[in-house]
């Protein structure tokens, strides 16, 4: 894949990925059956709050280029809990088996195409 096609599915992904946690986000916020789907899976409503401030922060962890490592780390933070609330989601009394699996499609999508950029652009300065 040319660099150009890269730049866009990484563009996409991430955008998408934005587009999910901002809606995850906002519905956690307006829609008070969210706590109430929150429990019924098996964890204590206390913790919705952090999460959400958290996932807002990784967001702007992932589109700021501040720094790599939290760059990573912010990768990182939401394979976890893409994959952890997978695993809520199979366990549940309704599962959803649709949206956790998306977001780490678009999670890893996102984050390979980040890498290859990443390192394609430290190749170019070391062979200068």
């Amino acid at each position: 894949m040319r660099t150009k096609s890269k730049n866009y599915v990484y563009l996409v992904a991430t955008s998408l990925l934005t587009l999910m946690m901002i809606a995850t986000i906002g519905n956690s916020i307006f829609n008070p059956e969210f706590a109430k789907r929150f429990s019924a899976i098996g964890f204590p409503t206390y913790l919705i709050t952090p999460l959400m401030i958290a996932k807002a922060l990784g967001l702007i962890a992932i589109w700021t280029n501040k720094s790599q490592l939290l760059k990573v780390y912010a990768y990182l933070g939401f394979f976890f809990l893409f994959l952890l609330a997978m695993l809520a989601e199979i366990n549940a009394p309704v599962p959803d088996y649709f949206s956790p699996p998306i977001a780490l499609i678009l999670l890893l999508t996102s984050y390979i195409c980040w890498e290859n950029k990443t390192e394609k652009k430290i190749k170019e300065t070391n062979n200068l």
